[in-house]
């Protein structure tokens, strides 16, 4: 496949193919030596990063949306690619010499047997890329916070949890302790296919409202992760991009009903919606303005 990148905030969907192609590229491989550049990204000391040296990668998967790679018999190391972590798989490294510390965007690289390997790397300031190497992947805080995976609840559980919060609909879908796995993307989308608001107070849904909420998220999630899993890893991301129908395309035209994609912005993310399929035409107020038009 040569070099493949990962890139954006990967959710869901574009975990599990990132576990998939793990399986099908680096299962079965020993792993040669694994070199930390950035001593932040790692949060763990014991057991130290030389342990995994020599050791078979097990297995790929998943816990909501970090990545967790099996290696040898009882070893986990499990990744939160956060905002602005990328995965680059390389068919083959430039040098054999050993990463030096602070060696740019890189935070971490696996070197295995047969020459190939990956990059962890983060771009910007603000670092918050996080692997953790540990025995048993409950160690790692994120996940033992975890709800239900997003795409394992029934549609009585979802409903469930859904009501067991109080609050606007967006926050409580992507709190991952709610279910696991749904990110500021994709619940963009999963609302707009629910014909929902995404200030809707979730004490106010209906089960009529509830119902299609579930179905609007089993449809976009499973679809998605259809079109993820198999794709050529550098792919990836324009493959998100291209089956997003709401999600940054703020001023685009709704592909449902033709109005224009609007957005609401917050301190450090935002949210996009169409008026005429969520909130009967009346347009959100910028949260930063403190009013809001449900």
């Amino acid at each position: 496949m040569g070099n493949a990148t990962f890139e954006g905030v990967p959710e869901l969907p574009e975990v599990e193919a990132l576990a998939a192609y793990l399986r099908e590229r680096a299962v079965g491989h020993t792993v040669q030596r694994l070199e930390v550049s950035s001593f932040s990204a790692l949060k763990t000391y014991d057991p130290p990063a030389s342990a995994v040296a020599g050791m078979t990668v097990r297995d790929a998967g998943r816990h909501g949306k970090f990545l967790d790679i099996g290696l040898g018999d009882d070893l986990h190391l499990v990744v939160h690619l956060a905002r602005a972590g990328w995965l680059h798989y390389r068919d083959s490294f430039k040098s054999p010499a050993p990463l030096k510390p602070g060696s740019g965007p890189i935070a971490l690289r696996l070197r295995l047997d047969d020459g190939s390997g990956f990059d962890l790397t983060e771009a910007g300031t603000q670092k918050s890329l996080a692997a953790y190497l540990v025995r048993d992947p409950a160690e790692v805080p994120g996940v033992a916070r975890l709800g239900p995976d997003a795409l394992a609840v029934s549609e009585q559980e979802f409903a469930e949890r859904i009501r067991s919060r109080n609050g606007q609909i967006k926050g409580v879908l992507t709190d991952q302790e709610v279910l696991a796995g749904i990110g500021n993307a994709y619940s963009d989308e999963i609302l707009h296919v629910a014909k929902m608001s995404p200030f809707a107070l979730t004490a106010k849904i209906t089960d009529e409202q509830m119902n299609a909420l579930y179905s609007a998220m089993r449809e976009v999630e499973t679809d998605a992760v259809a079109r993820s899993v198999g794709q050529k890893a550098a792919e990836l991301k324009g493959e998100k991009r291209a089956g997003m129908r709401v999600h940054a395309r703020t001023g685009l035209p709704c592909p449902v009903c033709g109005d224009t994609v609007r957005e609401v912005s917050f301190a450090d993310k935002s949210l996009q919606y169409c008026a005429t399929c969520q909130t009967g035409g009346k347009p959100l107020a910028d949260r930063r303005l403190s009013k809001l038009i449900r």
